[in-house]
């Protein structure tokens, strides 16, 4: 089975280039089930029905998220709905929404960092041996989006799942990172997929207010950068049977 995951989708300037590019990319090379991160894909943060609407008919099997779940709460009813959105699946318990579910036969997992975030959140490490310990009628296929800021805590979570998940493909950073890699016990690994937005900004926002923020460290209204975009994704080759990745392929794609 062949799975393409989209890094971050940044506000408008990302659904434009997926809209574009997305179809052709998916012709191209056969993949099989699509995962995007959708957390900020509203206005560059957080996510609504309609923008989660216009990424799963944009090619979108299912959406992951991250920190920014809760910023709309239009949204809040969409998590215990069939839309097939997922939080972080080690949230405390009681909030909304789900933290994994199952699409052509793959077990797709949201898991959040604790290192460098305000939030309290429960372990992530624990939380998914919880998980896969309890889980009845797993599917061999395992892909594990992993939102967190420290590249040291992902790369952690990625050898502490080798061999018992397909693939650990960390988000949130917005930047790609080079260390696309296939771990001893065959799961595959990335430290950060990057973002789908626009290539003009800082890490997906307009330049110039992020700079007003960094200079004067006061508040600044933050909006999605525009111009030509980028879409930031890996394939991830994965054996139906045994549930171990056969390789994984960085790809980026620009608009013109």
């Amino acid at each position: 089975m062949l799975i393409l995951v989209v890094g971050d989708v940044i506000g408008k300037p990302g659904r434009q280039a997926l809209n574009k590019l997305l179809p052709g990319i998916k012709q191209e090379y056969g993949v099989d089930l699509t995962i995007m991160n959708a957390e900020n894909v509203a206005h560059g943060i957080g996510v609504t029905p309609e923008t989660a609407e216009e990424l799963l008919k944009a090619g979108a099997d299912v959406l992951t998220s991250g920190n920014h779940i809760w910023t709309h709460k239009t949204i809040l009813p969409c998590l215990d709905s069939e839309m097939p959105l997922i939080r972080p699946l080690n949230y405390p318990p009681g909030v909304p929404g789900k933290g994994y579910l199952v699409k052509k036969s793959v077990l797709v997992v949201n898991l959040i960092g604790r290192t460098f975030f305000t939030n309290s959140y429960d372990c992530p490490f624990r939380t998914m041996d919880n998980l896969l310990a309890k889980l009845e009628n797993k599917p061999p296929i395992i892909i594990v989006d992993f939102h967190a800021e420290a590249t040291s805590e992902k790369v952690a979570l990625g050898r502490y799942l080798d061999g018992r998940v397909s693939a650990v493909l960390g988000t949130h950073t917005h930047v790609g990172t080079i260390d696309a890699q296939l771990l001893p016990k065959g799961t595959a690994y990335v430290t950060d997929i990057g973002m789908t937005g626009p290539i003009d900004s800082i890490i997906g926002d307009d330049p110039e207010n992020v700079l007003k923020r960094f200079l004067t460290q006061l508040p600044h209204h933050l909006a999605a950068g525009s111009g030509k975009s980028v879409i930031n994704a890996v394939l991830v080759r994965v054996d139906d049977i045994t549930g171990k990745s056969t390789g994984i392929e960085r790809l980026q794609r620009e608009t013109e």
